[in-house]
């Protein structure tokens, strides 16, 4: 089966999953956070060397304090937990997002992992973490604007390569397939410049049920599909 060199997954689905238990927001997000480990194993054994996770918006901050704090919480736990043995299994952690705002100690354990990791080639794992992406857009914009305006880059010299190289993803292949959970159908303000090509997947199962049997099958689904990239598809062609 022809896999994605780079999978991207909203994890969309936390609050209706303990909802629709009785439970508090706080154990679908916990139990959202199993299933994320579920992902990234699964991903080594399918062959995907690239996995970005959606983990938290630029948006997630206007929710109740208490649930940030939980969010916040999971994060901790989770690299503190899980960085180890992710270094130990050969996986590179990259972090996506604006740092600017974070507190020293979320910003510190972001840096740790990334530092940590830095020489690992067996699967990078990209955490989208305080990411919008029309804020990354914005923020590349600044900084080739800032050079141009310094005279350090000729005005033929912005293209789109060379905004991609500015982008938090720069080095980072554009995602194959996009998955997200939920039912829900938008993107939601994640890798809309990255996107332009990417198949995607929208599954109805919520983010805390995505299990290797809904990865395996979201993968299947995408080993069908002819990618045109604009041309005519393998039908036609031949």
């Amino acid at each position: 089966m022809r896999h994605p060199q780079h999978v991207a997954i909203i994890m969309d689905g936390n609050g209706r999953w303990a909802r629709s238990r009785g439970l508090p927001r706080s154990m679908g997000h916990r139990r959202g956070v199993e299933a994320v480990r579920e992902a990234v194993r699964a991903a080594g054994e399918f062959g995907i060397q690239y996995l970005t996770l959606f983990a938290f918006s630029s948006e997630n901050w206007r929710r109740p304090k208490d649930e940030v704090d939980e969010l916040l919480g999971l994060l901790k736990h989770f690299i503190r937990r899980d960085l180890a043995d992710l270094h130990k299994e050969g996986v590179r952690v990259r972090v996506i997002g604006a740092r600017d705002n974070l507190t020293p100690d979320i910003r510190g354990l972001l840096e740790e992992a990334e530092n940590l990791t830095r020489d690992n080639q067996r699967q990078t794992l990209v955490i989208a973490f305080n990411y919008g992406a029309r804020d990354e857009v914005a923020r590349a914009v600044r900084r080739i604007a800032e050079k141009f305006a310094a005279g350090e880059v000729p005005l033929e010299a912005l293209t789109a390569e060379y905004l991609d190289d500015h982008l938090d993803t720069a080095g980072i292949p554009d995602p194959d397939l996009i998955i997200r959970t939920s039912g829900e159908l938008r993107l939601s303000n994640f890798l809309l410049w990255q996107a332009a090509y990417s198949e995607f997947a929208f599954l109805p199962c919520l983010w805390p049920d995505f299990d290797r049997k809904a990865f395996r099958e979201a993968l299947a689904d995408y080993a069908g599909r002819d990618r045109r990239y604009g041309g005519l598809s393998r039908e036609i062609a031949s």
